[in-house]
């Protein structure tokens, strides 16, 4: 418990929770986002309800409107290749789409664990809708009846399926009617437009389902008792929260959300909007930028495991310990925007041993204020061509509905970012259009 922090009964307040592979940090914040107290306990290894469970019975008693938990156990599965769903992997795309394999490029070891079979069927298309090709329904049966036995979990993804997902969706009911009641991910449903790294994160998120399923409802039982009335929330990689029942349907999301969490808890407790954080552990120094109150993401693809996946997770740059101090300037300084340079923020267990920058109070359980602090989020994308007002419009919707499927009080959600980007690599005038929305959580 923080020096000075009586073990008292304090009114309704928020929680935060932050799991760790070697320790777990929670917080207890009033409304205006004070800090009333922090602690830190030994985590279970292996058992991520059980540290929470910990944390949040070492705080002072307390009435806990929210509880958000930030989960780092998805990417301990994928990088430690234990408890992942073996996935049938579906690819709907014409001749252009079967230059690489599904699962190209992944470590082998990774994709022995999680692959129970590949095909790729015709359909998809193009940029135009003279260009697609009707779905092969028979050849989508064929792969569903031969994933009945061996497969766990389905990933579906379809080439330009950003721009229409329909043919994911048809080919999801055939493998229902065919397979049974198999967790399918659609990779419509998790953005990103790079085919093979859309389609690495859908087949991640369709081996992290066991799991999300048994911590989302590990969570909802212990939480009911020991938190009764509070709304429950978890972590995800852009920096927002998402409802437990959004975890069990896109277990993907929480990939990265740890040093989400911890960005964003660094930028409240330094009262800085955008800042460079350096979060320093036992073993390493992860370096990141925080952009207006929320991470930077990974500019070229971000990658878990060792594969490349078209998730959005904040941009690291990873610095040894012990710590060169030539070697963390050097990160530092990489990070950089221009020459308007960014504060630098340290926290983690390890600050100490970084004389520079700035240190605030609690920084030491930064990751469960960020996790505290952090609004529900939604996103969405899609390519269109000479984009309209209408079109705008309509991705900006979409992203709001995302953000409210997510868990957002529908009467507080607000545009965080809305962009086009150009897409010189493609012929004719095609706009990627990206927004995204974040809101108070809903405590219905």
């Amino acid at each position: 418990m923080s020096p000075g922090v009586e073990r008292r009964q304090v009114g309704m307040v928020r929680a935060g929770v932050d799991v760790g592979p070697t320790n777990t940090d929670a917080a207890l914040l009033d409304d205006a986002g004070r800090v009333l107290a922090t602690v830190k306990v030994a985590s279970v290894p292996d058992d991520p309800v059980a540290c929470v469970r910990a944390a949040l019975g070492a705080l002072p008693p307390h009435e806990s409107a929210q509880v958000a938990v930030g989960l780092r156990g998805a990417a301990t599965a994928v990088t430690r290749r234990r408890g992942l769903r073996r996935v049938a992997v579906l690819r709907i795309s014409g001749e252009s789409g079967r230059a690489v394999r599904p699962l190209s490029g992944w470590p082998e070891d990774l994709r022995a664990a999680v692959s129970a079979g590949t095909a790729t069927v015709a359909g998809g298309g193009g940029l135009d809708r003279e260009d697609w090709t009707p779905l092969d329904r028979d050849a989508v049966a064929r792969f569903a009846a031969s994933a009945a036995g061996a497969a766990e979990a389905v990933a579906v993804t379809g080439l330009f399926s950003p721009l229409d997902g329909r043919q994911e969706r048809e080919a999801a009911e055939i493998i229902r009617a065919e397979a049974g009641d198999l967790p399918i991910s659609l990779s419509a449903e998790l953005g990103s437009i790079g085919l093979l790294e859309r389609e690495n994160a859908t087949v991640l998120d369709a081996a992290l389902s066991g799991f999300a399923g048994a911590v989302a409802e590990g969570l909802a039982e212990t939480l009911s008792g020991l938190c009764p009335g509070a709304a429950v929330f978890v972590t995800r990689g852009d920096g927002t929260l998402m409802s437990l029942e959004h975890l069990a349907r896109h277990p993907g999301l929480s990939l990265g959300s740890g040093p989400a969490s911890v960005l964003r808890g660094a930028g409240v407790l330094a009262g800085l909007h955008d800042a460079v954080v350096a979060d320093v552990g036992a073993a390493r120094v992860r370096v990141g930028v925080l952009a207006g109150g929320f991470p930077e993401e990974a500019v070229r693809g971000a990658g878990i495991g060792g594969v490349p996946v078209g998730l959005r997770i904040p941009g690291l740059i990873r610095v040894p310990r012990p710590i060169d101090p030539a070697e963390l300037a050097e990160a530092v300084d990489r990070l950089q925007p221009g020459p308007a340079r960014l504060p630098l923020v340290v926290v983690g267990g390890g600050a100490h041993a970084v004389p520079g920058g700035l240190h605030p109070a609690h920084g030491l359980c930064a990751g469960a204020i960020g996790a505290a602090v952090s609004p529900v989020g939604g996103q969405y994308e899609r390519i269109v061509r000479l984009p309209s007002a209408a079109a705008r419009e309509a991705v900006a919707e979409e992203a709001r509905a995302a953000a409210v499927r997510a868990g957002a009080d529908p009467r507080d959600v607000a545009l965080v970012e809305v962009a086009e980007t150009p897409l010189d690599y493609l012929p004719g005038s095609f706009v990627r259009l990206r927004a995204r929305a974040a809101g108070r959580p809903s405590h219905l």
